[in-house]
């Protein structure tokens, strides 16, 4: 089962509904907020209300030259869409953990373990080193197609007689994504391309260095689709996480529902990684945290690890790219050292209770 705590006692429904509202309040103006001062942050410090004027009067609500030209330009054409695109990617990802650990029952499970990352990986670095089709679509296509191709390939490797053995579903994740980063290695290594092979090196690594407003609206809605399917499945998807019994009893096609939601899963997925590139312990961590916070019932568990997840990765990546500016530290690195300690000390605490 994929919870790791259960809903407080004693506590009337009413109670816990007014409760997950002030969370999910408090989580959106924390994100707004901090999106907001992210923005400002760089080489050019920019202050909350430049910012703020900025964007009231690129969307026709405010004065329009109540800033100067050199802050509109930084901050409408470098980092809101830097940020914007921070937030979607830590959504996305996030979601997708959350659903996946339902989905396997195992709260080990994310993107990365089950190898659909690999997948897109591989999917994208065939996009840019031989130049499959061109622009956000083509990258984000060839993504698709490769988070498709290995959760479909694990899940067969994972299936004995035509049904799924969950505990064999890690290990062939982590299988098929250790032969699908080897082949993502190995089309760098066959490529004529310098270029192009430190480009995909580079992304692989995670970053949000290439934001642009052109990868903005399919990001954003891939996420927002993503985000209103599961939440309208989540009572299918607490029924699957107690067991395939308790979910055939509700009406529920195991097979069918989880081959349906891996396709969402991966589009999701795909649309983040390429954009962002591999950034890893996002999907793996936060459902976690979300759960510890709010029970286990995926209909708040998912929002909630949506906007925590948003929340995380705008201020890593702030943290990336000032931490040791000039450079920029890749974001792939800093979520690793950022999640690695959460996820040991949630290991430790569920071992001691």
């Amino acid at each position: 089962m994929v919870a790791t705590i259960d809903t407080p006692t004693a506590v009337s429904p009413a109670a816990n509904r007014r409760r997950h509202a002030l969370l999910l309040g408090t989580l959106g103006v924390a994100l707004l907020g901090t999106s907001v001062v992210a923005v400002g942050i760089g080489p050019v410090a920019i202050t909350p209300s430049v910012v703020t004027d900025v964007v009231l009067g690129r969307l026709g609500l405010a004065d329009p030259e109540a800033a100067s030209a050199t802050d509109d330009s930084i901050v409408w054409l470098i980092r809101l869409p830097r940020v914007i695109l921070g937030a979607t990617v830590g959504a996305a990802l996030a979601l997708a953990g959350a659903v996946i650990q339902a989905l396997v029952r195992n709260p080990l499970a994310d993107p990365y373990l089950l190898g659909i990352s690999s997948g897109a990986s591989v999917g994208a670095a065939a996009s840019i080193l031989f130049g499959v089709g061109g622009g956000v679509l083509a990258l984000t296509g060839s993504a698709f197609v490769g988070a498709l191709l290995a959760i479909v390939l694990v899940l067969s490797v994972a299936r004995i007689g035509g049904r799924l053995i969950i505990s064999r579903l890690v290990f062939a994740g982590i299988a098929v994504g250790f032969a699908l980063t080897a082949l993502t290695n190995f089309l760098v290594f066959a490529s004529e391309s310098r270029e192009g092979a430190r480009a995909v090196m580079f992304w692989t690594l995670g970053s949000l260095a290439q934001s642009r407003w052109s990868s903005v609206p399919l990001a954003v809605a891939a996420v927002v689709v993503a985000a209103v399917v599961f939440i309208a499945w989540a009572r299918r998807l607490d029924a699957l996480a107690i067991g395939d019994d308790t979910a055939l009893a509700l009406g529920t096609d195991p097979t069918r529902f989880r081959s349906a939601a891996v396709v969402v899963v991966s589009l999701v997925v795909a649309v983040a990684v390429s954009v962002s590139g591999l950034i890893g312990f996002v999907g793996l961590v936060v459902p976690h945290i979300a759960r510890r916070l709010v029970g286990a019932s995926h209909r708040i568990v998912l929002p909630v690890s949506a906007l925590l997840g948003a929340l995380l990765l705008v201020c890593a990546d702030v943290l990336a790219r000032t931490a040791f500016a000039p450079r920029e530290l890749p974001l792939g690195i800093l979520t690793a050292l950022i999640g690695t300690p959460l996820l040991i000390a949630l290991v430790r605490r569920s071992l001691t209770r």
